[in-house]
């Protein structure tokens, strides 16, 4: 259960990391670059998986009664979602701003 948030949000990180690596087709598509991006994904999806398992450690469950788990078990899967959802797309944005610096429109 600990990664289930993680591999439920997979196929959309997937569609985020096929967008990274297409566009923009305005860049130069040189092997320098596509380090940085393979590096980039890499660190995208490492920082996605810790995040999410820091999350899942983070979430106290409510006590059991005598009525059974309250409804706030959730946020064990939420949070984590949340969490990786969060560093992947801020590596991402990291990423993309750098490339843009550094193979950015030159006049």
């Amino acid at each position: 259960m600990r990664y289930l948030a993680i591999l439920l949000l997979a196929p959309w990180l997937l569609i985020l990391c096929w967008a990274y690596w297409a566009y923009p087709k305005s860049l130069p598509r040189t092997s320098p670059r596509r380090v940085l991006d393979v590096a980039a994904l890499l660190l995208a999806l490492i920082a996605a998986a810790q995040c999410a398992v820091i999350g899942f450690d983070q979430v106290e469950l409510p006590v059991v009664d005598g009525f059974g788990r309250a409804s706030g078990a959730i946020w064990q899967q939420v949070l984590p979602a949340l969490y990786g959802y969060g560093a992947f797309t801020a590596v991402l944005v990291l990423a993309m701003l750098l490339r843009h610096v550094i193979w950015g429109r030159r006049r």
